[in-house]
């Protein structure tokens, strides 16, 4: 198995089913951690020197921090309502009590922070929508924590790609610290299938190969990308989702097209498409 592929496992004493760090990545900046909860339960996130977003996947939950406290927030049951979700930015140094008020899917986004920014509520009126791509490489995007919104390091957004569509494409990576041209930022995916006995493929590679990686990746499951190319591809019968956080040196998401697949974001291929 891909040492990219981190796979699903039930919740354990924790309620936790994912947990990458920058330890078990090998990589510097990207804090990831999915936690399932029943109706009642309690977790308790310690303070530390990472700002937070915590993304309601699904379900409804209260959350409290030292500064603030956010009731029975959430509204989307299942993420495949497409419905624009609640999340929680939460400043370094704060620690975080979630309280599940239904069976709760929570997704714990976390960079290191310099406490420029209060911790603060993002609702549903405060994330923005759009399509992108055309014919069979559209996806539709919610900009949950983007680089023209306050955040020290964080940036977060969530894609729904439909069935044999592709995503993450035309192939693009933002590897190198290269500014104007191009930002140094890692990135998780968290992946959902509808039905979620389906999977989808997400390959990861750089121009020389050294990492070229493919995976089929299941419900549930997070592939890591420190770098190079990482699109993603699904399969007839089943539709994406994915939950993105980025991380890096500086907070912009400036990349690069693979040269030899820019031409798909091109006229001609609208124009192909738009006819269907």
């Amino acid at each position: 198995m891909s040492k990219l592929l981190s796979k699903y496992h039930a919740p354990n004493q924790g309620k936790r089913t994912q947990h990458i760090t920058p330890e078990t990545a090998d990589w510097g900046y990207v804090h990831f951690a999915v936690y399932e909860l029943n109706v009642g339960e309690i977790i308790t996130l310690p303070a530390s020197e990472n700002e937070t977003c915590l993304v309601l996947v699904a379900g409804k939950a209260t959350v409290v921090t030292p500064q603030q406290r956010f009731e029975k927030i959430g509204e989307r049951m299942d993420p495949f309502e497409r419905k624009k979700p609640y999340a929680v930015y939460v400043a370094p140094n704060e620690m975080m009590e979630i309280v599940a008020e239904t069976q709760l899917e929570l997704a714990v986004c976390q960079a290191k922070g310099k406490g420029s920014y209060p911790t603060r509520l993002i609702a549903p009126q405060d994330i923005g929508a759009e399509q992108r791509g055309n014919g069979n490489n559209r996806r539709y995007v919610h900009n949950i924590l983007p680089d023209d919104q306050p955040a020290d390091s964080l940036l977060v957004v969530e894609v729904y790609t439909d069935e044999g569509c592709t995503s993450s494409y035309p192939s693009h990576k933002h590897d190198t610290d290269n500014e104007p041209q191009e930002t140094y930022l890692e990135e998780t995916y968290y992946h959902r299938l509808n039905p979620p006995q389906g999977f989808c493929v997400q390959r990861v590679y750089t121009d020389d190969r050294s990492l070229d990686e493919t995976m089929a990746v299941y419900n549930k499951d997070v592939v890591m990308v420190p770098k190079g190319y990482h699109p993603v591809a699904t399969i007839a019968g089943y539709d994406s989702y994915y939950l993105n956080v980025m991380a890096g040196p500086t907070r912009k998401w400036l990349f690069t097209w693979e040269k030899d697949h820019q031409w798909v974001n091109g006229k001609e291929y609208a124009e192909k498409h738009a006819s269907r």
